[in-house]
């Protein structure tokens, strides 16, 4: 099983945003054991590049990690030769869809209207991230779906406990949790941790049961 249909079958990625450097592999050891095995570090957190590669090295094949917020080829480059396995970006940029690809890596862009996520996967993207996905709800992305069935969408933004089961029903390949699972600031005692893999639990009995 290659990494895009190891990501599908997960289902469930988890966007590490606003963490320090020496919380990344903590957080990801914590989410494993919750069930979530796919991890997007956001390009702003310092050392990314080091941060990915420590991840790797750490957990291999058991963990899925990329890069986030990447605006620019460069960046993606940048991320890639340092080891991500999938690039996530919050707007259609065509270059940066270009270069993942150029480099066999997995590309998920993020739209939000029907021409934003054609022009994405028409340039070659893998999934498309409707974002944010909590502006226009589960009936805009259930729509979505009626004139786009082929194209595989994931949402992202405002994605929680309580709307998860509604956007795989709804079609979605997968999700996009943020802080509805991942709080960095409040992660300071070994409970905290805890607390983190029972919520990833939460959200992987969701997908089990969907």
């Amino acid at each position: 099983m290659n990494k895009l249909e190891e990501l599908k079958q997960g289902k469930l990625v988890a966007v590490i945003r606003g963490a320090r450097p020496d919380q990344i592999v903590p957080i990801a050891r914590a989410l494993k054991e919750g069930g979530i095995r796919t991890l997007e570090i956001t390009v702003e957190t310092p050392k990314v590049c080091d941060l990915i590669e420590k991840v790797k090295e750490e957990f291999g094949d058991d963990i899925i990690a990329g890069a986030g917020t990447v605006l620019d080829p460069e960046t993606a480059r940048a991320t890639i030769m340092a080891g991500a396995e999938f690039i996530f970006s919050p707007t259609v940029n065509v270059e940066t869809i270009k270069m993942t690809k150029r480099y066999g890596t997995i590309s998920i862009p993020g739209a939000l209207t029907p021409t934003e996520i054609l022009t994405a996967y028409e340039h070659g993207a893998d999934i498309i991230k409707v974002f944010p996905a909590d502006v226009l709800g589960v009936g805009y992305f259930k729509n979505l779906k009626g004139p786009l069935p082929h194209i595989p969408l994931m949402p992202t933004g405002g994605v929680n406990l309580g709307n998860l089961a509604s956007f795989l029903k709804a079609g979605a390949v997968a999700a996009g949790l943020g802080g509805s699972l991942i709080n960095p600031a409040k992660l300071i005692s070994d409970e905290d941790y805890a607390e983190l893999t029972e919520t990833a639990k939460k959200f992987s009995a969701i997908v089990q049961n969907s």
